[in-house]
């Protein structure tokens, strides 16, 4: 049997200028797409590391809701920057924020660029809909 991919729907949605969806709810799963420090107009965001990560973790957590999910319930992110060397000590501190153990899997990578050259930080996820995480 097959499984049905539904969209995540935003409103306002700043994805759709860019062509991509916030993510889909497969099942019992939700994969969001690349998060960053937009508005809800998907104007970016060109505040220091700090206020862009937390708007993107936000951004994260409205997609999250809007699937029927939370943050409680992330598995696993991918969290790109694009200084390792400055940033990647903030990250621990954005995890304990954002997150509760067990925390989500990690994959934290350095890249050069991001879609716009004003963004430091980019986050995926997938997270449960139904379900808990076994704390």
């Amino acid at each position: 049997m097959a499984n049905t991919a539904y969209p995540i729907k935003l409103k306002p949605n700043p994805f759709d200028q860019y062509c991509i969806s916030a993510g889909f709810r497969v099942g019992d799963l939700v994969f969001l797409s690349g998060h960053v420090p937009i508005n809800q107009d998907g104007l970016p965001f060109e505040g220091g590391f700090d206020e862009q990560a937390n708007l993107t973790f936000g951004n994260l957590q409205r997609s999250l809701e809007k699937a029927g999910s939370c943050m409680e319930k992330i598995i696993k992110v991918t969290i790109y920057l694009t200084d390792m060397k400055s940033h990647r000590p903030k990250i621990i501190g954005l995890r304990k924020k954002w997150f509760s153990p067990p925390y989500p899997a990690d994959t934290l990578v350095e890249v050069s660029a991001l879609g716009d050259p004003t963004r430091l930080i980019e986050i995926e996820a997938i997270a449960l809909c139904e379900g808990q995480v076994d704390r």
